[in-house]
C-alpha cells in the first residue's frame, strides 16, 4: 500500500482537490482510500442509536452493517500512527491519500493559495513533491494548477506508477 499526503493550511482546498482527483484516479482502475486527520473529536454515530449505545456500554469495536456499506468504530490509542491506521484498511487498496498530518514523513503534495498570505510549507519539507496552487509560487518544486484536477491526477498517477515499481510504502 502506497501513501501520499495532501497537506496545506486550513481553507486551502485540500478536500475539494481530493474530491475532484479521486474519481479521475478511479477511472484508471485504482483502489483508493482516504485518511483525513483532524484536531477535533469525531463522531460518526448519534446518541440513542443502537451502535452508539453498544460502544458506550463497553464495546471497543462496533461494526454497523447495511445493504450498501459498513462502518467500523474502534477505540483509538492516542499514539496511533499512520502504520496502525493503514493496517485497518482494505489490503487491496493501491493508494492511500492522507489529508492533513503535515509532519508525516511520507511524500506529499502541498495545496497552497497565495491569496491566503500563508508561507509555503515546501521549502522546509523535502517530502513535498509538488505544490498545487492557484497562483505563482517560489521554489524548486513543480507547480500544479490547483484549478486543473486532471493535471494533478496525472501527476499522482505518474508518481504512483514509479512508487509501485519501487515497492511498498517506506518511511523516507
Amino acid at each position: 500500500m502506497i501513501a501520499l499526503g495532501i497537506v496545506g493550511y486550513s481553507g486551502s482546498g485540500k478536500t475539494t482537490l481530493l474530491c475532484a482527483v479521486l474519481p479521475l484516479l478511479r477511472q484508471r482502475g485504482m483502489h483508493l482510500a482516504a485518511v483525513k486527520s483532524t484536531h477535533h473529536d469525531v463522531e460518526w454515530d448519534k446518541p440513542g442509536k443502537d451502535s452508539y449505545r453498544l460502544r458506550e456500554a463497553g464495546a471497543e469495536t462496533v461494526l454497523l452493517t447495511g445493504p450498501k456499506r459498513w462502518f467500523m468504530a474502534r477505540q483509538a490509542p492516542m499514539t496511533a500512527g499512520l502504520a496502525e491506521l493503514l493496517e485497518a484498511l482494505d489490503p487491496t487498496t493501491d493508494l492511500v491519500l492522507v489529508e492533513g498530518w503535515k509532519a508525516l514523513p511520507i511524500p506529499k503534495i502541498e495545496v497552497h493559495r497565495p491569496a491566503h498570505g500563508k508561507a509555503l510549507l515546501a521549502p522546509d519539507d523535502a517530502q513535498i513533491l509538488a505544490v498545487a496552487s492557484d497562483g505563482p509560487i517560489l521554489g524548486d518544486q513543480p507547480r500544479l494548477d490547483l484549478n486543473a484536477p486532471a493535471a494533478v491526477a496525472e501527476f499522482i498517477w505518474h508518481w504512483y506508477s514509479k512508487e509501485q515499481a519501487n515497492g511498498p510504502l517506506r518511511q523516507r
